[in-house]
């Protein structure tokens, strides 16, 4: 079985609806075309976007989510 990639996990976070910080980051990175779509690399990833992702305002909001997806996948 493989490894699910980050962006896997986050669109699981995913809620139109949703105020939650990290629903917006899924909502947002869905509609994010460049994303880094297949890395389960965490600084792949956060460089991606700290240089790219103007709609991520805090990068404790990757940092957050990124701890939520290590314990999905232990």
């Amino acid at each position: 079985m493989s490894r699910m990639s980050f962006y896997q996990y986050l669109m699981t976070e995913r809620n139109p609806n949703s105020h939650d910080e990290i629903a917006k980051f899924a909502n947002d990175a869905f509609y994010d075309q460049a994303f880094p779509k297949n890395s389960d690399d965490y600084d792949e990833i956060s460089r991606y976007l700290e240089l790219n992702a103007g709609y991520l305002h805090s990068m404790t909001i990757f940092d957050n989510s990124w701890a939520n997806y290590q314990e999905k996948l232990s």
